[in-house]
Parts: C-alpha cells; sequence; structure tokens
C-alpha cells in the first residue's frame, strides 16, 4: 500500500485527484492533503508518505520550492501541471513522473504501477536531487538514462552521438562506453539541447561539437571525432553544413 499526499492549490483538482485515486487506484491510502507549498511541508513531515502528488505552479510558489525546503526526499513524486513548459524539460531529463491536466485515468494508474514497482530509495532520492540541479541551471545538463538495469546518470554533453535501434537506442560515450537506453531515438531528440545535438538522419542523433569533417564522397557521411561514421540524410545536408559554420 503506497501512503499518498496531494500538493495542489486549486480545489477542485484535488477533488478530482482523490476521487480518481479512491475509485481507480486500490493500492493507495490517502495520508493528507494540502492546498499551498507551505501547508504541503508541513504535511509531508508530518506523514511521511511514500509518494507526492505534486502541483508545479501554485500562486504562492512552486512544487519545486516544497522539495527545496525539505531536509530528507525520500518519497516518490509525480508532478501534476496543465502546461507544457521547460520545467517539464527537466522533469524528462530526472526521470521523475508527471500527468498532465486534466488527468487521464489509464495514464494515472500506470504511474501508480510504476511507483510501486520502483524499491530503491536511494533512486528516488538521486532522482530528485538531479531535477533540483537541472531546474536551477538554464540548460539542464545531467540526463536520465534508462537501461535494463536501472538508471544511469550522465553529462549530456559527454554524448558523442545516439543510433536508432527500433524502440532502443544506443548512446556513444566520450570516454569508449556505450549505453543501450530503453527510450527511442525521437525521446532523445526532444530532450537534447537542440543547439548542440542535430538529428542527421532517422536513425542518427549526433553531438555537433565532436564532430571532426564532413565527407562529400560515397554518397555523404559525417566522420566524428571518435572514428565512427555517420550517415546524413540528402535533406539534412544543407542545415547541417550550416549549423557547422556557425558553431
Amino acid at each position: 500500500m503506497l501512503k499518498v499526499v496531494i500538493v495542489e492549490d486549486e480545489k477542485k483538482s484535488r477533488e478530482v485527484l482523490k476521487t480518481l485515486l479512491e475509485e481507480f487506484c486500490p493500492e493507495v491510502q490517502i495520508d493528507g492533503i494540502a492546498g499551498s507549498v507551505e501547508e504541503g511541508i508541513r504535511v509531508v513531515k508530518a506523514t511521511r508518505p511514500d509518494l507526492v502528488f505534486l502541483d508545479i505552479e501554485m500562486q504562492s510558489a512552486t512544487g519545486f520550492d516544497l522539495l527545496q525546503a525539505l531536509d530528507t526526499l525520500d518519497f516518490d513524486v509525480i508532478f501534476t501541471t496543465a502546461y507544457e513548459q521547460y520545467a517539464l524539460k527537466a522533469i524528462k531529463f530526472s526521470a521523475v513522473d508527471y500527468l498532465l491536466k486534466p488527468i487521464d485515468v489509464m495514464e494515472l494508474k500506470n504511474a501508480i504501477q510504476k511507483c510501486l514497482a520502483r524499491n530503491n530509495k536511494k533512486d528516488i532520492n538521486q532522482n530528485l536531487i538531479e531535477l533540483l540541479n537541472n531546474i536551477r541551471s538554464d540548460k539542464p545538463k545531467s540526463i536520465s538514462i534508462s537501461t535494463s538495469e536501472g538508471i544511469v546518470f550522465i553529462d549530456s554533453e559527454d554524448i558523442i552521438r545516439c543510433e536508432a535501434h527500433g524502440a532502443y537506442t544506443t548512446l556513444f560515450l566520450k570516454d569508449g562506453n556505450k549505453i543501450l537506453a530503453s527510450k527511442n531515438l525521437k525521446e532523445y531528440e526532444s530532450l537534447l539541447n537542440e543547439t548542440l545535438f542535430f538529428r542527421v538522419h532517422n536513425s542518427h542523433l549526433i553531438n555537433i561539437k565532436e564532430v571532426k569533417r564532413y565527407i562529400k564522397s560515397d554518397g555523404g557521411y559525417i566522420e566524428m571525432k571518435d572514428g565512427s561514421r555517420v550517415n546524413i540524410s540528402q535533406h539534412k545536408k544543407e542545415e547541417f553544413i550550416e549549423r557547422m559554420r556557425a558553431i
């Protein structure tokens, strides 16, 4: 049974989420509800929940302010928000879940199941620390990589290139290591800094600072600093050359 706290400043949103949890998520027990960040801090400290549903934008402060005010982050978090914005990119970077309002029942149930499957408090704590670091930064740097063995955090600038393998992506790193990630290439294209990474082919996303040279022969290809060769789509060549000239 998951002990849950809801922190949400809109009364209707609080009531809707409470009703959805009670009706569709028998695995949870609602131990507290708060209508502000200040009240949320008190409720979390008093109840020691397993999971907090945390609104991002509230009238007096943000959900991130609540996390920063706590000495211990030993609970899971699912953010709730009505807006697609920069903060969501930082959340995705940090392997923390979120739900867009109005909350979909199936998405809510899936999020609860993922929380039940996670039982490592150390990983949860690290995810939230990385999130707060990324929120403080203008451009998130540390990115979470989901693998079959767990989650790995790496500096995005250490990625030379990403290569698609169906629903998976192989990330090639500067230290020579490779990581098989359990997300598709489109996910990483949306997450990684668009000023640093460029999709040159359906199967290839590259760090443009790691490009060694562009070869026109054999239909055109890119040689990376690690010696690897990357194919480039015909319709991407002109934009790629312009990007390289701008460095």
